[in-house]
């Protein structure tokens, strides 16, 4: 999010965009609603325009009645809304977590949300795992609809000794172009320098031949940026060596997966990771990263920073750069204040960190809004 670092109340006739908003399991409602107060306090001091349109989509709903989303909300959804905001899914009561693929899976390809979207940046310096202090700020591109997700495959003589499980990991060259072109994209109107392709194509022979091949063709297109390639593992390993080598990062579903979780770590955990399920131009998704952590749900110690840095994040695709950035100073101003839960080191509560950003943000004059 690059843009100016205050919001300023104007008199712009506000042009009307739905945002569905998706509480989910767990924490999530907790941390949604500390991300609704930010949203609705700059909706409406910039008037924004935006109209909130919340489901009750969740573990509860789906025991009660067995249905996961209701017939013609994909639809719905795509004619209707300009983004999703999304909290968690994971219920132990549901132990295959129907309703979470339904509803989460089921949104990232019917609604064909090829981009997800991870920005990895240190918030504080004391937040750094690592012993020497690096600078970290780099984006992580993951390909969102293909690979070992589309569940293609099978069991043959299941639960007996000479039972086979066979895992596809399906690319094609439309779903690989276009997520290492967005990446190229990016970094250019970013002023980011570089993007880097991770792979395993030294195993993983046919998918990662497409992926390279693709990946050096693109890059012919974009003399400006440098590219280079590196396996998956030693990928990690420089996250942790030397993450300031990196700017833009692209991969495929599984290792994005993986490696954006990495980079949570290098940020300063899961609570403050935030991402973005895009289909640009159309209405794409917004959420944290952790999962529904149902054992610290109504205790109020549920760290909201990443379900408020998705809201920002959220705000900047649909056009509103200026709110995105003032969310997210106001976001790092609490953190180096020390007023955040017990995982970054405060003291506070879910409300009381999503309060201690509340008061941050500011008008154009520095007024409290």
């Amino acid at each position: 999010m690059r843009g100016t670092p205050e919001i300023a109340c104007d008199n712009r006739a506000p042009v009307s965009k739905k945002i569905a908003v998706i509480p989910g399991d767990g924490i999530g409602p907790e941390v949604i609603a500390q991300g609704m107060r930010i949203l609705e306090r700059v909706n409406g001091a910039r008037r924004l325009g935006l109209e909130f349109v919340h489901f009750g989509w969740n573990a509860d709903e789906y025991l009660r009645t067995g249905v996961s989303i209701p017939e013609g909300a994909m639809d719905d959804l795509r004619r209707n809304y300009a983004a999703i905001y999304l909290g968690a899914f994971g219920d132990p009561r549901i132990p295959d977590m129907k309703h979470a693929a339904d509803i989460l899976l089921g949104m990232r390809f019917q609604l064909d949300l090829y981009i997800n979207y991870r920005p990895v940046k240190l918030l504080d310096e004391r937040l750094s795992p690592l012993k020497e202090k690096k600078k970290i700020d780099f984006v992580i591109f993951r390909e969102n609809t293909e690979g070992a997700y589309v569940g293609m495959g099978g069991n043959f003589k299941k639960g007996t000794p000479d039972e086979i499980a066979v895992q596809e990991d399906v690319s094609t060259r439309k779903g690989v172009e276009r997520i290492i072109r967005y990446a190229f994209d990016f970094a250019n109107r970013s002023g980011r320098k570089s993007v880097c392709m991770s792979d395993k194509n030294n195993v993983m022979r046919f998918g990662g031949d497409l992926w390279l091949r693709t990946f050096e063709e693109v890059a012919r297109e974009y003399p400006g940026v440098e590219h280079f390639h590196l396996f998956v593992d030693a990928l990690a390993m420089q996250m942790v060596r030397a993450p300031e080598m990196f700017e833009v990062i692209v991969t495929n579903n599984m290792f994005g997966d993986i490696v954006t979780d990495l980079g949570a770590a290098l940020q300063g955990g899961l609570g403050v990771a935030a991402s973005g399920n895009i289909n640009p131009g159309k209405v794409s998704l917004f959420e944290p990263i952790h999962g529904g952590a149902p054992k610290y749900a109504g205790k109020d110690v549920a760290d909201p920073i990443g379900a408020i840095h998705s809201a920002g994040m959220m705000l900047d695709y649909l056009g509103h750069a200026a709110e995105a950035k003032s969310i997210e100073d106001a976001v790092v101003a609490a953190v180096r204040a020390g007023e955040t839960t017990q995982d970054l080191g405060g003291k506070l509560g879910t409300r009381a960190a999503g309060e201690a950003v509340l008061k941050r943000l500011t008008t154009k004059d520095n007024a409290a809004i």
